[in-house]
């Protein structure tokens, strides 16, 4: 059983075309792909982010508190079969510090846990403890699966430093239904097709190669949560929904317009809406 922890800084940065084949230019001097890309092709990651009734984790989040945290359920395969390989994944934020703790097992231990707690076997005690973190979290929050969220990625690291990374995600693609990891990848893009969303992964200060190539690009540094995002974006079409149904509703008889069986006087009929 894979386990995998770290801490560190993550920057965002949403980049046209021109800027993101600009600063492609220069990034193989300094940086290797990674394993993942194979013959320098990008992969896809698909994750089912888990949430409260009332998305409280989400809402939460979006407020920009110092400390924060989510959890999801990712894969490297779409669809995903009952034995392929997942990582139930705790991420938090505290003040501007990113620390991600994991571990792996299959798609169907992963329902068994969610289920009933069933654990797959382990040996090893830090595994034990990711483990006693997410009971706590369970615990905590009566959560469920709440969104979809999948991309596809390239990933870099760097020559002399590999815990220096940056990523770029394109086709972010989000839905609310089908929320399990057995079905195919399909939903809304919430960024254009000739944009890519950049990640800035470092332990330490970015270096000088890099800020200084988003300086002559004037790449910006951008608050941007895919899970947030696509949350906003429901939000938005519920408002938008509900409004067209209110309009739905409103008749008008004798001249006189009527919401909700109510009759609004004083008001024409040609200006109402």
């Amino acid at each position: 059983m894979a386990i995998n922890t770290f801490a560190r800084k993550e920057i965002k940065f949403l980049l046209n075309m021109d800027q993101y084949q600009g600063l492609m230019e220069v990034v193989s001097k300094y940086m290797n792909a990674d394993d993942y890309c194979v013959g320098g092709k990008e992969y896809g990651i698909y994750n089912i982010y888990y949430d409260t009734p009332d998305d409280y984790l989400i809402r939460e989040s979006l407020a920009k508190p110092y400390y924060k945290e989510k959890i999801r359920l990712r894969s490297y395969y779409s669809p995903a079969s009952p034995d392929d390989r997942v990582f139930l994944e705790i991420k938090k934020k505290i003040g501007g510090i990113v620390t991600k703790r994991r571990v792996s097992m299959t798609l169907a231990e992963s329902d068994a846990y969610f289920a009933n707690r069933t654990k797959p076997e382990c040996s090893k005690y830090i595994t034990e403890q990711v483990f006693r973190e997410l009971d706590v979290f369970l615990d905590s929050y009566p959560i469920a699966p709440k969104q979809y969220i999948s991309y596809q990625r390239e990933a870099f690291f760097g020559k002399d430093d590999h815990d220096f990374r940056l990523t770029f995600d394109r086709k972010i693609t989000e839905r609310r239904f089908d929320l399990g990891l057995n079905h195919e990848s399909y939903g809304n893009y919430i960024i254009g097709a000739d944009q890519r969303l950049m990640e800035v992964k470092v332990s330490n200060a970015i270096p000088d190669w890099l800020v200084n190539k988003l300086s002559e690009l004037e790449i910006y540094k951008t608050s941007f949560s895919k899970y947030g995002r696509a949350y906003q974006n429901f939000v938005m079409e519920q408002v938008v929904e509900r409004q067209m149904a209110q309009t739905e509703k409103r008749v008008y008889v004798s001249g006189l317009p009527i919401s909700n069986n109510t009759f609004i006087m004083n008001r024409s009929v040609k200006s109402y809406v």
